[in-house]
């Protein structure tokens, strides 16, 4: 029973049972029976209750905590709604039937639900809590976060409140904030299990590592079977390079929960970025059952490496842009196999993926055409059991429109050292923190003598607008990048491409032109781990943060040479 259930039942036993004394008495020894945990004892005396009296408003309200308790949300729903029908128009009911909508993801009726019980009761500090929480996931972050601050001034030693409260601030990337929420829930109760593990994913963002650890350590010293924990341990093991220790440690949590996507599907990635292939790619397929998986689900069956000569194949982008740059490589080589292939990719990616030879690309949001199997793009190396001596490795496998090619031609510095840059990715990126740099630190680049620098940024972030803007050194492209077409259209002119890990470095790695990749410490896994080139790029060099350095560090090899470059 969760907080909110627990004040709930309290709240019934302050009550009493109703006028039908029978009723009142098996509604009592129900009520101790769920107090204590013995959730089939209470259910049974609950339902007694209620053959003698059909409308005790505190009995269905409690059955509905019962099935919320056991995952049965829907029925919890229906329950609960009957209780508040007959009567039970209390804030609790109203709160206890947020969650269960809430378990149901029916977030807007759930938070309307919150907002009766706090119409009820405007210093319901569970309520303001849960409001927080649906709020959170709806994507409403500022929202949420003043709703956990209004349940925090209402119940200054709402410990829970506090850690949920850390939870958004972490999620707004706020990681010294939520560090500092975390920290006040903990003062509160030192056993927190799940702040500590939320606290050690704070640390982790900010590179304190080794504290990262030892919270995920103490969460687990008080509860060895919390898998979250072990998850989260798992990732800051990883991120200090103790690769088998972070493989074990995923693996107790596997062993712990055998259905948990995140913990298969982050194993997973730690063997891709650790070049087991044969073990990754198959178990990369656990990123499905993730929450939010946003995969297309069709009723053809997929393709899993049959025959398919003569079949009518589709394959689907899946992910980001860099994603479908990447993996459409292996488009081509299904139509080699006799297939029929349609690709269905991103509308910004159709124009520049239509030279593919053999494949009919449309964009994603057009009508598709028949088809007799399917498959995601992220899902072909499985299929084709790539390894890292089978990657088709073949560039370029993309080309730029000839046409746009010579209009670009034309606008772009026409001496020097000609360089695209672009030196952050997609801000919703969960690792976004790691992998873009701020402008103002690239500056060594751009005082590099010889040299002619055309910005690839589609967007530049207000915060670093000023700084790039009165920059001298960069020609600004950004307004007229249509799509991807004439992003590479740019690159076909140019002598090299600079970029952190976004997509501009798929699609320059993609058209064989030169490209310098600048990496974080434990890049996503595609970069794998501990080399300067990539097999799915021969024309990429890998720049890597050594240690905990800072971006400072990297730019001054990067600058260097490019120097030496310049000089020849």
């Amino acid at each position: 029973m969760n907080r909110q259930q627990r004040r709930a039942a309290e709240a019934a036993a302050k009550r009493g049972g109703g006028p039908a004394p029978r009723a009142a008495a098996l509604f009592a020894a129900g009520l101790a029976h769920h107090q204590a945990g013995r959730l089939a004892e209470a259910e049974t005396h609950y339902r007694e209750a209620l053959a003698g009296q059909p409308d005790h408003a505190d009995a269905l309200h409690l059955l509905g905590v019962i099935a919320s308790q056991i995952g049965r949300h829907d029925v919890a729903v229906d329950l609960i709604g009957r209780a508040i029908a007959h009567g039970g128009d209390h804030s609790h009911f109203h709160a206890n039937l947020g969650l269960a909508l809430a378990g149901l993801e029916r977030f807007d009726e759930a938070l309307a639900s919150f907002e009766r019980a706090l119409a009820a009761r405007a210093d319901h500090a569970e309520a303001l809590c849960h409001r927080g929480d649906t709020l959170r996931r709806l994507g409403r972050f500022d929202e949420a976060l003043a709703s956990y601050d209004q349940a925090v001034a209402a119940r200054p030693d709402f410990a829970a409140a506090y850690s949920d409260r850390g939870n958004v601030l972490k999620t707004m990337r706020r990681f010294a904030d939520a560090l500092a929420s975390y920290d006040r829930a903990l003062a509160l109760n030192p056993d927190f299990v799940g702040a500590l593990s939320n606290r050690a994913v704070t640390l982790q963002a900010l590179d304190r590592l080794d504290e990262a650890l030892a919270s995920c350590d103490r969460a687990l010293a008080l509860e060895p079977r919390a898998v979250e924990a072990l998850i989260n341990r798992a990732g800051v093991l990883q991120e200090l390079r103790r690769f088998d220790a972070a493989l074990s440690t995923y693996d107790r949590a596997i062993a712990l929960a055998p259905q948990s996507a995140a913990a298969q599907a982050n194993r997973a990635l730690l063997l891709l970025l650790t070049g087991d292939f044969a073990r990754g790619w198959p178990a990369y397929e656990w990123r499905r059952k993730l929450p939010g998986f946003d995969g297309r689900v069709f009723a053809e069956p997929a393709w899993s490496g049959e025959d398919i000569a003569g079949c009518r194949l589709l394959l689907h982008a899946e992910q980001g842009f860099g994603d479908t740059i990447q993996f459409a490589r292996y488009a081509p080589l299904a139509a080699a196999r006799g297939a029929d292939v349609t690709l269905a990719v991103q509308p910004p990616l159709a124009r520049l993926l239509a030279g593919l030879p053999g494949v009919a690309v449309i964009a994603d949001r057009d009508p598709l055409p028949p088809f007799d199997r399917h498959c995601s793009l992220l899902s072909l190396p499985r299929v084709f059991a790539t390894t890292l001596d089978t990657v088709p490795s073949g560039v370029p496998y993309i080309a730029a429109p000839a046409d746009r090619v010579a209009a670009w031609a034309q606008r772009l510095p026409q001496d020097g050292l000609r360089i695209g840059l672009a030196w952050s990715g997609h801000p919703a990126n969960t690792k976004d923190h790691e992998r873009s740099i701020p402008f103002a630190p690239l500056a060594p680049l751009l005082a590099v003598p010889g040299t002619r620098f055309v910005s690839l940024q589609k967007d530049v972030r207000a915060a670093e607008a000023d700084a790039f803007h009165q920059c001298g050194r960069i020609l600004d492209l950004a307004g007229d990048l249509r799509d991807f077409a004439d992003t590479a259209a740019v690159i076909a002119v140019l002598d090299l491409v600079i970029t952190v890990d976004t997509a501009v470095a798929h699609l320059a790695g993609a058209m064989g032109k030169p490209v310098w990749v600048l990496l974080p410490r434990t890049p996503d896994f595609r970069w794998l781990m501990d080399r300067d080139s990539s097999p799915w790029y021969p024309s990429a060099r890998l720049f890597r943060k050594v240690g905990a350095d800072a971006w400072d560090a990297v730019i001054a090899r990067v600058a260097a040479a490019l120097a030496r470059l310049g000089a020849k």
